[in-house]
């Protein structure tokens, strides 16, 4: 599935820094703003233990883990809404992405410049917000007087158009983002994607903070937690400089050393990985076998036809049903045999909804 998630924030505030650490790309990383003009794609593998385990029974001939993109996109000033910067720039990468990864800088380091001169996490935070609401507000307005007309002439659908954009026009006059509006129904969810609007993208704020707060957060993040406690958001903290150190160390010992001495269990590039992949919706579903162990991306709440599609187009015209094994069936009788045999592999059929780590099997006919 080609989902991505772009990395967005103020200029100099680590996200290339960070985006060199995750990705397979490698942004330049320099102490002066808009040192990103162009945004740096890149994907990553989705850490996932359970392949590991899948590969250790299977012992396969090759193995294919998931995959999320992630996008290095150029840093925001105020004004974008209105072109300023590189603002129509920003503002057209960040809505060619399905979520958001905004960086925010929770330290202080007097070599490091800042854009505004100081650091203050939630105010930057709003910074971005009011350019991405302020160009959600351009684009709602816009829409809505188009539905109003053709809602008084009678269009039905028209109508429920423009009252859904209405209250995303209240709650942005208000200064807050799409995504606080609730809504009423799946009809309005389908309405509400094909808006694109930016402020209606799934959020992760990533709090960059120094050595020393890696582990538990500061004055900064506990900032940051009070100004989005309200929001539908999560908050991950990770140090771009210590991450930045990890991924140049080739030895796994050494890494774990290193994070033993942060009081880390695992890395925070890790960590922003799989939540990424979990704020896309996304989640994984297995093959497994001698020739291969493949960890498969499917949206979560998919049925069986859905997955199998994702392998080859002709599975999902052609589906017949699905061979289920739980995964921890899997683990406990080790063999597909020793699993039907002990009764445990679930025949499902189209209406089947894929469960995260389900290792399945498609028939079907074309």
């Amino acid at each position: 599935m080609s989902l991505k998630c772009g990395i967005v924030g103020l200029p100099n505030v680590g996200k290339s820094t960070l985006f060199n650490c995750i990705s397979s790309g490698k942004a330049q990383s320099a102490n002066f703003p808009f040192c990103t003009i162009d945004p740096n794609l890149g994907s990553t593998n989705v850490p996932d233990k359970r392949l590991e385990v899948l590969v250790d029974i299977c012992k396969p001939k090759s193995v294919v883990p998931a995959t999320v993109d992630i996008v290095d996109i150029a840093g925001l000033v105020k004004g974008a809404s209105h072109g300023e910067g590189l603002g129509n720039q920003f503002l057209a990468n960040i809505r060619e992405c399905d979520a958001i990864l905004h960086v925010l800088r929770c330290f202080d380091d007097g070599n490091v410049i800042h854009v505004d001169g100081s650091v203050n996490p939630v105010r930057d935070k709003e910074v971005i917000d009011t350019e991405l609401q302020l160009k959600d507000l351009e684009t709602v307005e816009a829409r809505l007087s188009k539905t109003e007309k053709a809602g008084k002439a009678g269009d039905k659908e028209a109508r429920k158009l423009s009252d859904l954009l209405s209250r995303y026009r209240d709650a942005l006059m208000q200064g807050k983002s799409c995504r606080s509006v609730a809504l009423l129904n799946d009809e309005e969810a389908a309405m509400a994607h094909d808006l694109f609007l930016l402020t209606n993208k799934p959020v992760m704020y990533v709090c960059n903070v120094d050595d020393a707060s890696a582990a538990q957060g500061n004055a900064y993040v506990d900032a940051v937690r009070e100004a989005v406690k309200d929001e539908k958001a999560e908050i991950l903290i990770i140090s771009a400089k210590t991450e930045s150190e990890i991924a140049e160390m080739e030895e796994y010992e050494d890494r774990q050393m290193f994070l033993e001495e942060m009081g880390l269990e695992e890395s925070g590039a890790v960590r922003l990985i799989q939540s990424a992949y979990h704020l896309l919706g996304l989640q994984t579903f297995f093959t497994a076998g001698a020739d291969e162990c493949r960890a498969w991306t499917v949206a979560v709440g998919a049925k069986a036809p859905k997955a199998a599609g994702v392998i080859h187009s002709d599975f999902e015209k052609g589906f017949i049903r699905a061979e289920v094994i739980k995964y921890d069936d899997f683990v406990k009788y080790r063999t597909e045999a020793a699993v039907r045999a002990a009764g445990r592999m679930g025949i499902e059929g189209k209406d089947y909804v894929v469960e995260d780590g389900d290792i399945m099997h498609f028939l079907f006919n074309v």
